[in-house]
Order: C-alpha cells, then structure tokens, then sequence
C-alpha cells in the first residue's frame, strides 16, 4: 500500500537527507582519521569505513522508525514508551549487525585484518550510543510527522476553498441565467404581437443560446473565444429586437482569445448595457466591448453611448453585485472593476489576472 506521507515528500527532501547523512558520516570520519593517525594507524580509508557503515545502516533504520513512531502516536504514554523501547532494543540489534557486516564484507575483500573485540563488549558500547542517536531520530521523527501533518492540513484546506469558491461560483452563475431569460423573454414578447415570424426566429436564437450557456455553466471556466460565443449570438438576437437602435462593435486584442475566465462572467454586463441602454434611449445606441493585453492580465472595457454610470449602477444594482462577488470568488483582490461616466454614457472596466490553476 502506498504510504499517504511519502506522497506528501518531495524528491528533493531525500537528497538533502541523503546529503545530510554523507556530510555527517564525512564528519565523523575525518575528526575519527585525526586520531587514527595519531595512534599509527596505516590505512586511512578505515575511519571513512567505520564512520559510513554506520550512517549507512543509520538511513536505511529512519524511515522504519518513522513509520514505528507514527503508528504508536495516539495511543497514550504508556504505550509509546513500550513499544519505543521495544524498537530502541531492534534499532540497536539491526544497526550493530549491519555495520560490522558491512566492515567484514569489505576488510574481506582486502589484506587487512579486522578485530573489533568481544562481541558482548562492543553490543554493550553500541547500544549506550544508540541509546542518544535513537531517541534524537524519534524527536526528529516527531518533528517531520508534525511538519507532514501541517502540510496535509494545509492541503486540505485548499482543496476545501478551492470546492466552497467552485460551489459559490457556480451558484452565481445559476442566478444569473433567470435573470438573463426573463430580461430575453420580455424582449421577445414585445415583438410577439408585432411580427410573430420574427419572435419565432427569436426564441429558436434563443434556445440554441441557453443551450450553449448551460454547456458554460457546467464547464465553470472557458476561454475568450468561447465567452463570444455566447456574447456575439445574443447580441445578435438583440440587433433582431432593436434593429438600428442598437449598434454593436467589438475589438479583441490578439492574445487575449486564448484567456481563461469564469463562464458567462462577460454576458451580464453586456446584458445590463444594451437592457438600460437601449430602453432609456430614443436614438441610436453604441455597445462596445473591448479586449486588451496587460502584463500578467487582460483589461475588457464594455461601453454604452446613452446612459450615465449613476443609472447604470441604480437599474443594474444587482447585476453588478452578482459581477463583484464572482470577481472576487474567482480572483480574491487580484480582478478590479470599475464603472463611471465616459463622454456621456457609460465605460465599465475590468482588469483580470491570469488565471492560477492549482495543481
């Protein structure tokens, strides 16, 4: 079974362990080669074997350690000390087996001759100091499991902001479709009485929209082609209601098509736009939509020619609401929005930040 904490490791953790072990057995070795010399020693490469045997059977020891402290948490004092000094007792056996066995197999394939001393003695003065390097490797145990419980915490409560802002988000996105339909089936019905052929052509536009639009919904993020695609059919079906009164001009900077943004984020405020706009005045009207490039984000500017921004902000209140809290469910402070008056109509902008996908 895979262990959930080793996921949790990176790769780069087991090099600097493996570093940290190198640098400590090196260590070791060259204060032990000081006084090797000093006592007439003839080969110096045996310090460097009697330090790094041990730290080799040191690292193969920790992660089993790891997973022995991790299992005995949780189960009162009493417990841990036990089965601590059980595994202290297999700790010692296993290190002194392994490192002499590592030093006969080596002096075995040289000329040298290696005599430790009695057996008894030297357990006996293994195990006083894997008695320190034990207990320092489960409080180094105890600080990498608190390390690897933080992190899994953390983790969780990303994947928990990231699900709560998805669930918001697409809760947004559902009140904005009655909205939209009921401002659209109004339109539509004004025409019913006029031209039924036209108001007909308009609900099948209509349909094929909201079918486009729940396909949006589901999809919770596309990109600034996809966004048009719903935004240019409806403005098309507003040009079939208003006619010449209503006059559309849209420019996307290069770039910006490939721009991932929350689904229908657009389709409102053009809505809000050409509903206020066009309803407030007699004569022609300009809507406009903008796209540019910025470093690191996009700026969209949607403009109408006939209605001032205090209107817009008193008729539009809760279509603007709806916009700032998907803004900010989306982004957090990092999208800006702001609406005011431009050469007597009205000029919303909105600077969005590239979108940071969680891995």
């Amino acid at each position: 079974m895979t262990d959930p904490d080793a996921l949790l490791l990176p790769r780069r953790f087991w090099w600097i362990y493996a570093g940290l072990l190198a640098g400590v057995a090196t260590f070791f070795a060259l204060a032990e080669l000081q006084h090797y010399l000093r006592n007439g020693g003839q080969h110096p490469w045996e310090p460097f074997l009697w330090e790094f045997s041990s730290v080799l059977i040191v690292a193969v020891l920790l992660p089993p350690i790891f997973r022995w402290h991790r299992a005995s948490l949780g189960r009162g004092m009493g417990v841990l000390l036990a089965r601590h000094a059980l595994g202290y007792a297999a700790y010692t056996v296993l290190h002194v087996v392994g490192m002499f066995g590592l030093r006969f197999a080596v002096y075995a394939l040289t000329s040298v001759s290696y005599e430790p001393g009695n057996a008894w003695q030297v357990l006996g003065y293994e195990a006083a100091k894997d008695l320190v390097f034990y207990v320092t490797q489960v409080l180094l145990c105890q600080a990498l499991w608190v390390h690897l419980r933080g992190q899994r915490t953390a983790l969780e409560m990303a994947r928990m902001r990231t699900e709560l802002a998805q669930a918001q988000l697409a809760r947004l996105a559902e009140q904005l479709q009655p909205h939209f339909l009921f401002n659209s089936l109004n339109l539509i019905a004004s025409v019913m009485y006029e031209d039924v052929g036209r108001a007909d052509r308009l609900l099948c536009q209509l349909s094929d929209l909201l079918r486009a639009s729940l396909s949006a919904q589901q999809r919770g993020w596309q990109t600034l082609a996809e966004e048009m695609a719903l935004i240019q059919p409806y403005l098309a079906l507003m040009q079939a209601r208003f006619g010449e009164r209503l006059q559309v001009h849209i420019e996307l900077a290069p770039g910006t098509e490939s721009w991932e943004l929350p689904a229908l984020l657009l389709l409102n405020p053009v809505e809000n736009a050409i509903k206020h706009d066009v309803a407030l005045s007699r004569g022609a009207v300009e809507v406009s939509l903008r796209t540019q490039a910025l470093d690191g984000g996009m700026e969209v500017e949607i403009r109408n020619s006939g209605v001032s921004a205090e209107q817009v902000e008193r008729a539009g209140g809760l279509g603007l609401s709806n916009l700032r809290e998907r803004l900010r469910m989306a982004y957090g402070e990092a999208a800006q929005l702001w609406i005011g008056p431009d050469q007597g109509g009205t000029l919303l902008r909105l600077r969005l930040p590239r979108r940071e996908v969680l891995a």
